[in-house]
């Protein structure tokens, strides 16, 4: 037998029933029916019908039914009801009798898959007879597909009132994992509104951000994003994906198709002539594909790991490409003068850590006449410093008064400057080659931070003269990273030490240094002070007198969260190992020379690293250096391997502890070790002989 349900979301005509029912059962049918009817006409008409089975829906007026069309809500009354699921399950065919029972008829058969669902006796005679013929498949598991669900859900989202829908996306039912799963059905069904899509989406990540569940947020968001077709929504949504992952401190898994989605935005408003919108965009995506929680703040970095294939997508760009076109200078850089003192203008913006030196050299030297700028400290500059998107828009030429304005506070030091000297390549470097510089000789030293960020994108090289470096590595990434650098009109790239006074670093060490091991600087994630703990423990696993100095400032919690969740693991770490006194915290000090006296070993525990500061003042001191092959360049032509001697430079913590064990094996052959360091260090980087380096990039001639 062939069961076919009959539903009619009213009275239809009893004689028409009797037909139907007669015609269906002569080709094999067991015919039930359903009505959402009158109780009264139930009663009376359908008592002369000879059904398999027959019930009554319900009728009841349900508030959140009120003001849905009739069909809907025939639904809606009925959707529950035991018997109409029972049979409707089983059946083979399902056939609407009117149009009210249409829409009912439609949402049994997406959850009976096997059913045949028909309008109107005839359709549904001629459905039993193929069913009869052809053979009837066995019907499977009665329930709606996702999409179905998601479609619902939808609908359902879209007619409750604020307070309501709030109130089932409340923190306790967002925890539960199958609540949170189900309200993803609408942002990945077909068919939903967009505006109805980004409404629920953007109220589901607010929901898991009250439960906690940071992560199923911005997925939210992204999930979202992929079913949205406007660019400037999609872009919208994915960088707010991203963003708040990076607010968590986590690397975010949204990042490179926000940073896609934003390009291609910045692209078509860039093709639009609408500069401004463009420069907007293009900067989002920089800040989010340079991001310091993925370089800066975490122990690996892609930039690093390949810079060609990071920097593909950036390059590809239309907007950047017109913002990294090289526009030159209109004249070359005078000679240093020879009439009179050169005059030197050493700027930079608020770091004046690596100037000291260089500002008391050449205040006393009788050929050069000194000026001092730190942006930060005039108002009208700092307060353009910022303004990275109007550097994006000028270069474009959709902000020709930025130009201006910049024009109008730097020309006054470009023209008294004969050379101006810019420490570090940041905002002040894209902020400078915006404008022409003049016949003046323009020099960027860039450390190693920068190489990290999105500067190198935003500054003209073709408008500097010489682009000092302080290592060879950087130097290596920077290029790799900036295609001016590769260009014809590329900048003198020389590569010089930082100014360091070393020589009253060399002092008498105390009687247990050489079973000290110090790290001169933890304030940075790179600096990785859990390598150093772990190499203490295999120390001490040999020999217990062995301890770590921590020399400087602890982490600021405050410059990232992910810079407060390695700290927290730090800390977690060096608790008990302080308590034992195992590893000594000395803070920041003004006299490092004088805490290097307690110091037989200086570590270098970093993952990246421009020149080590701390490790060079640490072996001028007589302290045997142990370095690690900093991960970020590790491998590459240039790394800690080339900078510094061999057998300075080790792998793991088990070479590094091999290596300080094997140095301290007797007294002399530490003390032998450490003169050498000491004879390194004073020979190559100390002030005394870095001095003239910067006397040839400043006046062209060595003492």
């Amino acid at each position: 037998m062939i069961d076919v349900l009959l539903i009619s979301g009213n009275t239809v005509a009893v004689g028409m029933l009797r037909e139907a029912v007669r015609k269906l059962s002569a080709e094999g049918a067991r015919v039930s029916y359903a009505a959402s009817v009158p109780a009264h006409w139930y009663r009376e008409q359908l008592d002369g019908v000879d059904f398999a089975d027959k019930h009554r829906l319900p009728r009841a007026n349900l508030r959140r039914a009120a003001n849905l069309p009739f069909g809907e809500r025939v639904w809606t009354r009925s959707r529950k009801d035991a018997w109409l699921r029972e049979h409707a399950s089983r059946a083979r065919v399902i056939v609407a009798l009117e149009e009210g029972s249409v829409y009912t008829v439609w949402q049994l058969a997406q959850r009976n898959r096997t059913a045949k669902a028909v309008y109107g006796i005839a359709p549904a005679i001629n459905a039993v007879r193929e069913l009869v013929r052809d053979g009837a498949p066995e019907p499977k598991g009665f329930r709606p597909p996702v999409a179905l669900w998601a479609r619902d859900l939808g609908r359902a989202f879209k007619r409750l009132p604020d307070a309501t829908a709030r109130a089932l996306t409340t923190r306790r039912l967002m925890r539960r994992g199958i609540v949170a799963k189900l309200w993803r059905l609408p942002l990945r069904a077909p068919g939903v509104p967009q505006g109805l899509r980004v409404a629920i989406g953007r109220r589901v990540a607010e929901a898991m951000k009250w439960a906690d569940k940071h992560s199923g947020a911005a997925y939210a968001l992204a999930l979202t994003a992929s079913k949205v077709k406007d660019p400037a929504l999609k872009a919208q949504l994915l960088d707010d994906a991203a963003s708040m992952e990076f607010g968590r401190g986590v690397v975010s898994k949204h990042t490179n198709k926000a940073v896609k989605a934003l390009l291609a935005r910045a692209d078509e408003r860039f093709a639009a002539g609408e500069f401004q919108d463009a420069a907007m965009t293009l900067r989002r995506a920089l800040v989010l594909g340079f991001h310091r929680v993925t370089h800066i703040d975490q122990l690996t970095s892609p930039l690093a790991d390949n810079p060609d294939r990071f920097v593909k997508p950036f390059h590809a760009s239309k907007a950047l490409q017109a913002v990294m076109t090289p526009r030159g200078r209109l004249r070359p850089a005078a000679p240093p003068p020879t009439d009179r003192p050169l005059r030197l203008l050493i700027a930079t913006s608020a770091n004046d850590n690596f100037l000291h030196h260089l500002l008391d050299r050449y205040r006393e030297h009788p050929g050069v006449e000194v000026r001092y700028l730190d942006f930060t400290t005039q108002p009208s500059l700092k307060r353009i410093l910022g303004s990275d998107y109007r550097v994006l828009a000028a270069r474009m030429g959709g902000d020709p008064e930025y130009a201006g304005l910049v024009e109008d506070l730097l020309r006054p030091h470009l023209e008294w400057a004969d050379t101006l000297f810019l420490d570090w390549c940041v905002g002040p470097a894209a902020m400078l080659t915006t404008i022409d510089p003049g016949d003046t000789r323009v020099i960027v030293r860039l450390h190693s931070y920068e190489a990290f960020t999105r500067w190198t994108q935003l500054v003209d090289f073709s408008r500097i003269d010489d682009l000092v470096f302080v290592a060879d590595h950087v130097r290596d990434l920077v290029t790799s990273l900036a295609p001016q650098l590769r260009g014809p009109q590329a900048p003198r790239m020389p590569m010089l030490h930082n100014a360091m006074e070393l020589a009253g670093f060399a002092r008498e060490k105390t009687a247990d240094a050489r079973f000290n091991i110090g790290l001169v600087g933890v304030s940075q994630v790179a600096k990785d002070p859990i390598w150093a703990v772990e190499l203490l423990r295999l120390l001490r696993a040999e020999d217990e007198r062995y301890r770590l100095l921590l020399v400087g400032g602890d982490m600021d919690p405050g410059t990232s969260q992910a810079t407060r969740k390695y700290r927290n693991r730090m800390e977690k770490e060096l608790k008990p190992l302080v308590k034992s006194g195992q590893v000594l915290r000395l803070g920041p000090t003004d006299d490092v020379a004088g805490k290097l006296t307690d110091i037989g070993f200086v570590l270098s525990s970093s993952v990246r690293e421009g020149s080590h500061v701390g490790l060079m003042e640490g072996a001028a001191s007589g302290a045997v250096p142990v370095v690690r092959d900093w991960p970020f360049y590790a491998g590459k032509p240039n790394s800690a391997r080339t900078l510094y001697p061999d057998g300075w430079v080790v792998e793991t913590p088990a070479e590094a502890a091999h290596r300080v064990l094997e140095v301290n094996a007797t007294e002399s052959g530490w003390q032998d070790q450490a003169k050498l360091a000491s004879e390194y260090a004073l020979s190559t980087w100390d002030w005394s002989v870095v001095s003239a380096d910067f006397d040839e990039l400043f006046l062209g001639e060595r003492p």
